[in-house]
């Protein structure tokens, strides 16, 4: 009997507001600030005291919403969750539940066997929890808790079931989180935590119709981890169903040490969670004119300049994307297009994904730190095609300009770096090798032909690289001949 997996995702997206969802406290970053300094009596739940929306971040989820294709709701509403957790101060999260900000949207992804759609369920606004710190020392283990984080804007984002393959989680992943970069509501940084998954994942034989049991697999902070989380969900759940037996739903952890799945509880329904409107808040009206401002702020994004550059720009699939994979990256490709009407978008992707690339894998730089500007890249290129230098020195010169910031031509006429080209001017320096390498020439001519790129190197080092090498091969061949 062959098994079929259907998989969904809950992707919860920290926002990159300058403060928490509901209060003034600032949003820190967890790496550098010390624990429980960014707090204050509404984000810890003390009596009294009222919550007040962050209309940025209502700003964010109606950005992400349009940019995910859902229906933005006009009147939503939050809703008290209430569970019991250290790393919870209320006691109760602020949620939205059966009334989200939006809904019913849509994403494409592109895997080896094409092009997919991905349903959104909904995307809804909640805050984040606090932080446990497990110390699991023998003598005495204990937990301590951070509440800086709770409080934090979260866009949770609900996927129904639609993938049935890693390859499809792991391509929406890539995805959501290139698409959500784009519009500027999230830094995507997962190893701070500002990207966190949950799997829904079931199993059911090929000709069942129903959906198996399901289980969810909590707070995967990778999507490397989601992964192999999965993989081993399903070789787990297929084995259970070949042996007759019954998956149980459950909420699962993954140990990344052990390399397994394992059972934190008994699964909840959304009953257990005891949801009701949030007594201290009004529901949330967006009007159709501020979805339509935000509209208006959203950049071209990724399926968008894959049809520009793929379609017309022909630019082939890889470099698109190695292009397109970061928006700093894509803006600067961008920049030098518009300053290079006469060099091919082709030409202009490689230097960027050659030399550029190389150089911040080198040095730890972003593409926004670098000392060259799109405009003088492009200048580089140009004087390269126009061959007032050859490839290797315009590869030299751009490290140059890198390192010190100078212009291609500052830096050319400073080392005397111009192309020789006359015609004249080489034949001279082809006739001086030749004259000086007689026993290589008639190596040459008895059918050694190796020599002749030997040759072509001398005459190269005579001009200390500065050479029109299609030159110098034309007229090294003439006079060997």
């Amino acid at each position: 009997m062959q098994y079929y997996s259907d998989i969904g995702l809950e992707v919860h997206v920290e926002l990159s507001t300058r403060t928490k969802m509901f209060c003034g406290c600032p949003v820190v970053d967890p790496t550098v600030a010390l624990p429980n300094t960014a707090v204050c009596p509404v984000c810890l739940g003390m009596p009294g005291t009222l919550p007040v929306v962050n209309k940025q971040a209502v700003a964010f989820a109606i950005k992400a919403g349009l940019a995910l294709h859902c229906q933005i709701a006009e009147r939503s509403v939050f809703a008290r969750k209430n569970y019991f957790y250290p790393d919870l101060p209320k006691g109760y999260q602020i949620s939205q539940y059966e009334l989200p900000i939006s809904y019913e949207g849509w994403i494409t992804i592109n895997s080896s066997q094409g092009k997919k759609t991905i349903r959104i369920r909904r995307a809804h606004l909640e805050e984040d929890t606090g932080k446990l710190n497990h110390c699991n020392q023998e003598s005495e283990p204990h937990s301590l808790v951070d509440l800086n984080r709770a409080g934090i804007p979260l866009l949770e984002i609900v996927s129904e079931p639609d993938m049935h393959s890693i390859e499809e989680v792991r391509a929406y992943s890539q995805e959501l989180r290139l698409l959500l970069r784009y519009l500027g509501v999230t830094s995507g940084d997962m190893e701070k935590g500002a990207m966190r998954f949950e799997a829904n994942v079931s199993m059911r034989a090929n000709q069942q119709e129903a959906l198996g049991t399901r289980v969810e697999i909590k707070n995967l902070n990778s999507i490397h981890a989601m992964e192999k989380a999965i993989a081993y969900e399903l070789v787990r759940q297929q084995k259970i169903l070949e042996e007759g037996g019954v998956v149980l739903q459950e909420t699962l952890g993954w140990s990344e040490n052990r390399s397994e799945t394992f059972t934190q509880r008994s699964k909840e329904e959304a009953h257990d969670y005891r949801y009701f409107p949030e007594p201290d808040l009004p529901p949330l009206i967006v009007e159709r004119a501020w979805t339509e401002s935000v509209a208006a702020e959203i950049p071209e994004l990724p399926e968008q300049k894959r049809a520009r550059y793929q379609g017309e720009l022909n630019l082939p699939v890889d470099k698109s994307e190695a292009v397109i994979q970061d928006k700093a990256v894509s803006a600067y490709f961008d920049e030098a297009l518009k300053a290079a009407d006469d060099i091919a978008a082709d030409t202009i992707a490689n230097w960027i994904i050659g030399d550029l690339f190389a150089w911040l894998n080198e040095s730890g730089c972003s593409i926004q730190e670098i000392k060259i500007c799109p405009h003088e890249l492009v200048n580089l290129i140009r004087f390269n095609q126009q061959k007032v230098i050859n490839k290797n020195s315009a590869k030299e010169i751009l490290q140059d300009m890198l390192r010190s910031g100078k212009t291609a031509q500052g830096v050319i006429r400073e080392k005397g770096m111009e192309q020789i080209s006359s015609t004249l001017e080489l034949e001279k320096v082809v006739t001086q090798v030749l004259q000086r390498y007689p026993a290589e020439v008639a190596s040459y001519h008895a059918g050694k032909e190796t020599v002749f790129n030997w040759l072509f190197g001398q005459v190269m080092q005579a001009t200390q690289g500065k050479a029109d090498p299609q030159k110098v091969r034309e007229i090294l061949k003439k006079a060997l001949a």
